[in-house]
């Protein structure tokens, strides 16, 4: 296989998992050797502060498939998966954890439908493994909300997906900094057919996940993909006129009766409902005045500080010229 182009890519994006970079790369090797599936595995370094940067070299030293990208820092799994995204050759490109929750085998599935001539193969959650019950609900209604922007089911959406060099060629063309890739992949469109897995275990370690870490990721991958919140607020606003109609057509009706206007309590608490609502508006739009900043500033998504297996920038423009 070594001598052999590449058809297909595998993406990896890897923090802080030096203990899963062999186990995944000889299970990736013998899956592929198996199938005679010509691969190559791209590791992506997210600025881990272990081993994982070790690892992946060591993994390339007894793979000559294997390709490893270090960041300079920590730049998130976004930018980590558009970095192997744009460093890939193959024909068609997966996208995998490196924790082995997604199962090897259900990537060969996805390689034959690719073969069949679909463009976008989507691996769905069967189930979605142990989470506790604030969590689920948290996911809910993110998902709920990301399924009516992108018109699909997200569910059960996940990062593994396999797509084709034509699909992938549009994603890494997009301008923008702020990306939200488990969307976008239904975003582009094309022929699409999806893979059902269930969440395997972890091999080793623990999540890198924070609750507040997924809160931040949640908010910033909504903004970043739908301007559904900023109608919200619009919405709310609406609602709350035709509110301050009817009180204060209620007003103007015991005025002119000569009744005691009584309800203080009820004045205070629609100042505080409507004040609450306001800060919520701000917040919103200053979320999305914070993104066109970020936008606009045209700052490159992550750094890259090291490769393994791959040309460097000399090698790449003797190559195009």
């Amino acid at each position: 296989m070594s001598a052999e182009r590449e058809t297909l890519s595998i993406i990896i994006p890897a923090y802080n998992e030096a203990g899963n970079i062999r186990r995944m790369a000889q299970a990736l090797r013998e899956t592929m050797t198996r199938e005679k599936i010509s691969a190559a595995v791209y590791f992506v370094d997210d600025g881990s502060r272990d081993g994982t940067w070790e690892a992946i070299a060591a993994a390339a030293e007894n793979w000559d498939m294997v390709r490893g990208v270090r960041f300079s820092r920590n730049f998130g799994k976004e930018a980590a998966i558009f970095a192997g995204l744009e460093a890939a050759v193959g024909d068609c490109c997966a996208v995998m954890d490196c924790d082995m929750q997604h199962p090897v085998q259900a990537l060969v599935r996805m390689y034959r439908l690719w073969e069949q001539g679909f463009e976008v193969v989507e691996g769905v959650k069967e189930d979605r493994g142990r989470e506790n019950f604030l969590y689920k609900s948290m996911s809910a209604i993110f998902y709920k909300l990301m399924s009516a922007a992108v018109k699909m089911d997200m569910s059960r959406a996940s990062d593994f997906k396999l797509l084709d060099r034509k699909a992938v060629d549009a994603l890494v063309a997009l301008p923008e900094r702020s990306t939200f890739f488990r969307a976008l992949s239904g975003w582009v469109g094309y022929r699409t057919a999806s893979v059902g897995f269930r969440v395997q275990e972890r091999a080793e370690g623990e999540s890198k996940w924070t609750t507040m870490g997924l809160i931040k990721y949640a908010v910033n991958s909504i903004v970043s993909f739908t301007t559904k919140p900023l109608y919200l607020v619009m919405g709310m606003g609406m609602l709350f006129l035709i509110l301050a109609v009817i009180q204060g057509i209620e007003c103007l009706v015991t005025y002119a009766t000569h009744r005691a206007v009584e309800g203080f309590t009820t004045v205070i608490l629609i100042e505080l409902i409507i004040g609450s609502i306001v800060m919520l508006s701000l917040g919103i739009i200053g979320g999305y005045v914070a993104k066109i900043y970020e936008e606009v500033k045209g700052r490159h998504r992550y750094v890259v500080s090291s490769t393994i297996g791959l040309p460097s920038r000399r090698e790449r423009d003797h190559d195009a010229l």
